[in-house]
């Protein structure tokens, strides 16, 4: 359960940090300050494999769609393997733990 919830946790730490990356660029942040600079290398580096996914007519709508669907998946996945360990720890105890039942 406890790894089930680390899971699900940073799944959804990089999703929140891709959002943040697009946010940040779509309304025109200082790209020049530390913060915006590293949350967007952050973001690019996240959202590398899905890089030119699609090819809208401007930048910032391309990165915000390609982007966002990185952090999408990213939750998804992330969320959907930590419901199936979580599954499977229970099903584990109901399993691997007989039942005892008390002599009166």
């Amino acid at each position: 359960m406890m790894l089930a919830r680390l899971i699900r946790t940073v799944a959804t730490l990089v999703a929140a940090v891709i959002v943040a990356a697009i946010l940040l660029r779509v309304l025109g942040a200082n790209a020049h300050n530390v913060v915006v600079r590293d949350v967007h290398d952050v973001g690019q580096w996240l959202a590398g494999p899905f890089k030119g996914l699609f090819s809208l007519s401007s930048a910032k709508a391309t990165m915000a769609v390609n982007w966002g669907i990185a952090a999408a998946v990213y939750f998804v996945v992330g969320h959907a393997i930590a419901s199936m360990i979580a599954r499977a720890a229970l099903r584990g105890r109901r399993v691997g733990r007989p039942v005892t039942q008390r002599r009166v």
